[in-house]
């Protein structure tokens, strides 16, 4: 027998009868308050979706244990480009494309090998640098020798001795064991401490310098490669067993001429202890590496909730998508990637209708110095130079950006009216970096976060971030922001290196996350008034005008 619920009946008090009756009908809201109940709506909405139905970890989990590392322009990054945009244009976001920019090749490892043979054997830990070339058919085997190389000066002190050779070229420092722990996450003070101005630099020399030394890596293998050196190995700059594999010759035309490997500290120093009371020790280098030069081009995924008033502009959320290989990209930066996707899943599910559009971006050639955010800013924000003067490619592009003067905004440069960045691992939504934003964008960011107090986003610091896709927004006055999150185990042993897997995301914190963002974007999208942006930057005066540059090229 199927059992019938019926509806209570309604019975009318007295009282509340004579009450309608001496009132009238209820008055309908204002309309502010129309919107404030339909914004907060909204919010419970994005919540339930966010913590109850999420997808976060599952989208993380393609791209870091199905796909894999995802170094800009190999096989497993083209992969992500055309999965990720699969899977925003599945959950009904419009104008799912890709854009293109000058990049060069392709590169990855189809499987290595670095052992010593003698004095006795072992295998190491060690991993080929990215964008450098095969050993060839038969495994690399030769002795090595010590010559740290630094600077174009040491070249003289090693020319004639490193022929048939694996140099290594890093100076061996001293074992560095952790005296803080690794894990942490952020108190009170912690982020007090980051509510500080910070008085903005400007060092063309320093930042010149920064550039020669960036350069040095293609010097170096052309010295050992005139020299008659067999391959050249680095020591991994973090203990622990950890390698990064970090190499930045992507371009085409750039590719060194010698084989390379990162060698873990505790292994590296170890050969280095050998070399200097024996024989020098031998290598057997295994470096099975690929080329794919079938698309110069690189490219930044983008997708969109289309607004309701095209006039009033649009609010972007990004993260960028390419990684380094010696692990799966988890933290760096599948997580980011993840919460922005799932970000944009939220906001589809919800069915809502934001005024401004909702762009949504995954980065490539972030590792390789912001190139992917770098080329969006030029295509659509503005143009950095002189009238007619070419923009530098690779690791140029980065490093002599802020240089370039004057800057022009182009036709879309006010469209923007708020960018929020997501890269430093899986840790909790903490809050807003202000960017040394004034007191109304401050109080503007703090009303955005304040759904999200009791999950513990609340913070907005005037604090600078460096190092990501925000930052060349920042620098031509858009008002563009990177959160600020636990930082978990990230900096201290995650980033960029070989442990950087699946088991290092925290699924509570990557689903209050994706939550977060989606009310923040929501809030951006809905806002009366944009955020207010700064003067147009103009070439500013040199710091320190009476500092000496520093000569250890």
């Amino acid at each position: 027998m199927k059992f019938i619920k019926r509806e209570p009946v309604l019975r009318r008090h007295p009282l509340f009868a004579a009450a309608v009756m001496v009132a009238g009908p209820l008055a309908p809201l204002p309309l502010a308050a129309q919107a404030a109940a339909g914004h907060d709506a909204a919010i419970a909405r994005i919540m339930d979706q966010g913590m109850n139905h999420s997808e976060v970890m599952t989208t993380v989990q393609v791209l870091t244990d199905q796909i894999g590392p995802r170094l800009t322009n190999s096989p497993a990054m083209r992969r992500a480009e055309t999965w990720t945009g699969e899977r925003f244009a599945a959950w009904g976001l419009k104008n799912v494309h890709k854009e293109g920019f000058p990049f060069g090749r392709g590169w990855s490892i189809e499987r290595s090998s670095v052992r010593m043979v003698s004095p006795r054997p072992i295998q190491l830990t060690a991993i080929p640098v990215a964008w450098t070339p095969a050993t060839g058919p038969t495994p690399l085997t030769a002795p090595i020798i010590v010559a740290p190389l630094r600077n174009e000066r040491d070249f003289a002190t090693w020319r004639g001795k490193l022929r048939g050779r694996i140099v290594l070229v890093s100076q061996p420092t001293p074992p560095r064991d952790p005296e803080t722990p690794a894990f942490r996450r952020l108190g009170g003070e912690d982020i007090a401490k980051l509510d500080r101005y910070e008085q903005p630099v400007n060092d063309p020399a320093a930042e010149a310098k920064e550039l020669r030394d960036a350069q040095f890596e293609a010097k170096r293998d052309a010295f050992l490669a005139a020299e008659g050196a067999v391959a050249q190995a680095t020591m991994s700059y973090r203990d622990g067993k950890l390698v990064s594999g970090e190499g930045y010759l992507f371009g085409t035309g750039e590719t060194p001429k010698l084989p390379a490997v990162q060698i873990a500290a505790e292994d590296y120093r170890r050969l280095t202890r050998l070399a200097k009371t024996g024989p020098a020790p031998v290598l057997e280098i295994v470096s099975d590496v690929r080329f794919d030069d079938g698309d110069a081009q690189a490219y930044n995924v983008i997708a969109e909730i289309p607004g309701t008033d095209p006039k009033a502009g649009y609010v972007m959320a990004g993260a960028h998508l390419d990684s380094w290989v010696a692990a799966d990209g988890a933290a760096d930066n599948g997580a980011g990637s993840a919460m922005v996707m799932e970000a944009a899943r939220i906001l589809a599910a919800t069915g809502v209708r934001p005024r401004r559009t909702i762009r949504f971006v995954l980065w490539a050639g972030e590792e390789q110095g912001l190139l992917g955010s770098i080329a969006y800013v030029d295509r659509h924000l503005a143009a950095r130079g002189k009238p007619g003067e070419p923009m530098p490619t690779g690791l140029s592009a980065y490093y002599t950006y802020g240089q370039r003067w004057p800057i022009v905004p182009r036709a879309g440069y006010r469209d923007l009216t708020a960018y929020f960045n997501i890269d430093n691992g899986s840790g909790k939504l903490r809050g807003l970096y202000a960017e040394n934003g004034g007191p109304a964008t401050v109080s503007t960011l703090r009303a955005w976060l304040s759904p999200f107090a009791s999950m513990g986003a609340d913070a907005v610091v005037a604090g600078r971030t460096d190092g990501t896709d925000h930052v060349f927004m920042q620098a031509i006055g858009v008002p563009a922001f990177q959160f600020v999150q636990d930082p978990l185990d990230y900096g201290s042993r995650i980033h960029h290196s070989a442990i950087d897997t699946f088991d290092h995301l925290k699924a509570q914190d990557m689903r209050q996350g994706s939550t977060v963002l989606a009310g923040v974007l929501l809030a951006a999208a809905d806002a009366d008034k944009a955020l207010p942006r700064p003067p147009l930057p103009t070439q500013p005066a040199v710091t320190d005008p009476f500092a000496y540059p520093e000569d250890n090229d």
